[in-house]
């Protein structure tokens, strides 16, 4: 199944984000990314994140799938529990998983931060521009085309993952 998967942090930002995708192609193989952009904080003031989005295929269903990631983000320091808004070691979200929506195994698809946050919507755009969100199938391209980021301060950054 292609999966898209939203990564962040703002805490040893660059570290945490290669060994996220790092510890992402040990679990699932080749791992696809979008550019990385710097954002500011949203919700509450801390540090300026890193994120990005990374394809993944995988097989597991997704409650499996979505407790791996929060395996990998325990492994890189997570504690979960924190504030909604607060700084991340690191964040890994399911954002589609295939076509599928609605609760499937406690996770929410696709995720509603596609659709309200530019940090999500375009390295989505970037990485999958013709893909098609489940719900409105409508492509990611066009979505940010049609979408007023301009409160939302985002801007590439120089980043590279041998992977």
């Amino acid at each position: 199944m292609q999966v898209f998967l939203s990564l962040g942090s703002n805490i040893d930002r660059e570290h945490n984000i290669r060994s996220g995708l790092d510890a992402l192609a040990a679990a699932f193989g080749q791992v696809a990314i979008s550019p990385v952009y710097e954002s500011e904080a949203v919700g509450f003031d801390g540090d300026a994140f890193l994120n990005l989005v990374a394809e993944i295929e995988t097989d597991l269903p997704v409650g499996e799938l979505a407790a791996q990631l929060r395996e990998i983000e325990a492994a890189h320091g997570r504690v979960r529990g924190e504030k909604k808004f607060s700084s991340r070691t690191l964040d890994i979200d399911v954002l589609t998983y295939g076509d599928k929506v609605g609760d499937i195994d406690g996770v929410e698809l696709p995720r509603d931060e596609i659709l309200k946050h530019a940090f999500v919507l375009k390295p989505l755009a970037d990485l999958a521009p013709q893909a098609k969100h489940p719900q409105q199938q409508v492509s990611y391209a066009d979505l940010l085309a049609a979408t007023d980021f301009s409160r939302q301060k985002l801007w590439t950054v120089p980043f590279r993952w041998p992977g």
